[in-house]
């Protein structure tokens, strides 16, 4: 769950603000609590290098103990997501490796989508054109989606010779669009179209390519804005209910809602509603 930490905390060292990242390997942009991802390699559709896998991993790991960011956007230079990991700086290079080195690589993407995954902020993903392999699952892992009419979405392993098991596929596609709807793409690799992609449920909406971002950020705004330890309670237990049978997960959400009901901004909620005025939000 997001985390409060008061300016007086003595965990103040522990707990760091990471709206001035130094993005090495992508651009990262922070406003009025939101910070947004930009691949940006777009004369190459964007695509994943070992270094800005490893950035990334490590990004939305610390995310986990930000005190300023609220809510991320994730989005691709120019007209185009990602394409997935670079054919040259790391198809080419996997040919090379030994399977201990293999399974480091495999690893790391992996621990890429836990990452996002486990990080208390929710992440929205702003995606235009090409959206295949790595780059589908960074989307896949987002918790909400915007796409555009043009955008492409490819779960393309399996033409490369590989399994369509990569990097959690096969676990969290089924969930957000149905097992025979996630066998067929894992399968054939073909391009999930915008509309199919709406229809199913892997994207929220879909808008202009000119109002794809504004939106998204709109949108990260809006959440940044709310309750912001309810927030991070939520995409826990959205998270780890997977697991649980439905009475586990009725006792876990009474815990978490009991929990949410000692926080201050349940009190300016109520408060706000008794005087007729919007709450505002301080996520403790």
């Amino acid at each position: 769950m997001k985390h409060y930490m008061a300016a007086g905390n003595p965990m103040q060292a522990q707990f760091s603000a990471k709206g001035s990242h130094a993005a090495r390997h992508f651009a990262w942009h922070f406003d009025h609590g939101v910070g947004t991802v930009t691949l940006n390699r777009p004369e190459r559709k964007n695509p994943l290098t070992f270094e800005s896998y490893a950035e990334l991993r490590d990004l939305f790991h610390s995310l986990k103990f930000a005190t300023d960011v609220k809510a991320v956007v994730i989005t691709g230079a120019g007209d185009n997501f990602c394409s997935g990991g670079d054919v040259h700086e790391i198809i080419g290079p996997l040919t090379q490796m030994s399977m201990p080195e293999l399974l480091e690589f495999t690893r790391m993407t992996g621990e890429l989508v836990k990452t996002l995954r486990n990080c208390p902020q929710p992440v929205i993903g702003a995606i235009d054109g090409i959206c295949a392999g790595a780059g589908a699952m960074m989307a896949l892992a987002c918790d909400l989606r915007l796409g555009t009419a043009e955008t492409r979405t490819a779960f393309l392993f399996t033409r490369v010779g590989l399994a369509g098991a990569d990097m959690g596929a096969c676990a969290l596609l089924p969930r957000v669009i149905g097992q025979g709807r996630a066998s067929e793409l894992l399968f054939t690799g073909r391009a999930m179209t915008a509309t199919e992609g709406l229809a199913w449920g892997f994207f929220n909406a879909l808008h202009d390519r000119t109002d794809l971002l504004p939106r998204a950020q709109a949108l990260a705004r809006e959440l940044a804005e709310g309750p912001t330890f309810a927030h991070g309670m939520t995409k826990t237990m959205l998270q780890q209910e997977w697991a649980m049978t439905i009475e586990q997960a009725v006792e876990a959400e009474a815990q978490a809602q009991a929990i949410c009901m000692q926080t201050q901004d349940f009190r300016r909620a109520y408060e706000a509603f008794s005087a007729k005025q919007k709450p505002v939000f301080g996520g403790d």
